[in-house]
């Protein structure tokens, strides 16, 4: 059966293209504000604590080595030595950094190094990356996984040495652990999410059969019967863990498959619409421009650049 949460990772095009190395010294703290951008962490050696800051709450996790931690949509983190708490947003930091080739040295630069990590900004290349990124956890946090630690191992022996097209090599690997976390269903994240919702058996079922089947003409009471529930308790049990209504998740899917299917232009639209389970033309036309801002023609003909829309 189809899994969703690879059909989405497969439709978000990551890449990693942009990372640093960052050697520590306790006690540390560093702090730091992004845009919205997916940011990783891979541990290469020691530990560390990550505070992760969401409008409503903070998480605070502990990163080993070996661990890989990513934030699909990250705003505002911090991350410290054991020995101190990540400061807040009103908290000072008053730690050392120091830049080097590569990357920076954080801590007392005289002090034995006991924390090595890579750290960088993700790209997800797709246009639809915003609701794409809705359907994943605020936060993934990968441990004792034995493909993951290869891969970290691979990383961190690349970041070492200064063979040649290193910086080709390393952009590879990042992206395949990227990928690899983003497929795992190992993360210990409770925010609502496409991982979340494919962790509940009967959710999973009508998630499933959803991204199976997007042509057919799925209703809540349907989806419900799938998934041997009654209508209202699929309803609420479904939106408390994916984040969004079953409709609107359908609807979602359906627009993204339709606006990768009008950017490849190697079929018609009439066959979009079927396949995206419209029954006409117009029907789907008018869908698309309500959701997207413009009409699937004039879509398919600005290509890539209906990103931007």
């Amino acid at each position: 059966m189809t899994d969703p949460l690879a059909e989405v990772v497969s439709l978000l095009q990551p890449g990693a293209p942009f990372s640093k190395l960052v050697v520590a010294s306790a006690p540390w703290a560093v702090r730091r504000t992004e845009t919205g951008r997916p940011f990783y962490f891979v541990l290469l050696q020691g530990s560390c604590l990550l505070r992760i800051d969401s409008a409503t709450h903070s998480d605070t996790i502990t990163l080993n080595e070996g661990d890989f931690a990513l934030l699909p949509s990250a705003r505002s983190f911090a991350t410290s030595s054991l020995d101190r708490q990540p400061p807040g947003d009103d908290e000072a930091v008053d730690t050392a950094i120091v830049a080097m080739p590569g990357g920076a040295r954080v801590g007392d630069p005289d002090g034995p190094v006991d924390t090595r990590m890579l750290v960088g900004n993700c790209i997800f290349g797709s246009p639809d990356a915003a609701i794409l990124v809705s359907l994943l956890p605020n936060w993934v946090h990968i441990q004792g996984e034995h493909r993951l630690s290869t891969l970290v191992q691979l990383v961190g022996d690349e970041s070492r040495n200064d063979r040649p097209a290193r910086e080709i090599v390393m952009a590879r690997l990042l992206e395949v652990l990227l990928i690899e976390a983003l497929r795992s269903t190992a993360s210990s994240s409770t925010s609502s999410s496409l991982v979340r919702g494919l962790s509940d058996t009967r959710l999973a079922l009508a998630l499933r059969l959803m991204h199976q089947r997007p042509s057919d003409p799925w209703t809540v009471a349907q989806l419900a019967r799938e998934a041997a529930m009654s209508r209202s308790a699929f309803f609420e049990r479904f939106s408390g863990a994916v984040g969004m209504a079953p409709m609107e998740y359908l609807l979602a899917w359906r627009m993204a498959l339709a606006k990768q299917l009008l950017r490849q232009r190697e079929i018609a639209i009439s066959e979009i619409a079927e396949r995206v389970g419209y029954s006409s033309v117009s029907t789907f036309g008018v869908a698309f421009t309500r959701h997207v801002g413009i009409p699937p023609g004039r879509y398919a003909k600005r290509g890539v650049g209906a990103a931007t829309a």
